[in-house]
């Protein structure tokens, strides 16, 4: 199972991954396209999101069952002891 989450991004992008990918909430797609696919369709995300942000998550053969990767995102996945976790960068006053 794959999952892409796009904020900000343009339409075109959302266009294009609906060929591969079913949009099943605003900028929310799912599917489970093959590896190479899933490698092909980040690499475009990433390339044509401009100001946008991106999340793909997939699954894998880890402790969690998957992993995930983002663009542009103030969060960032931090490994832990081998699980991955989510940095939330702090503001300070």
């Amino acid at each position: 199972m794959t999952v892409i989450v796009l904020s900000n991004c343009p339409t075109g992008l959302r266009g294009f991954l609906t060929r591969w990918l079913l949009e099943v909430s605003p900028g929310v797609f799912v599917g489970s396209p093959s590896a190479r696919i899933r490698d092909a369709l980040w690499a475009e995300v990433r390339e044509y999101a401009r100001e946008g942000r991106a999340l793909l998550t997939y699954s894998t053969n880890t402790e969690q069952g998957y992993t995930f990767e983002t663009h542009d995102h103030h969060w960032q996945p931090t490994d832990h002891e081998g699980i991955t976790l989510i940095h939330r960068p702090t503001e300070h006053p």
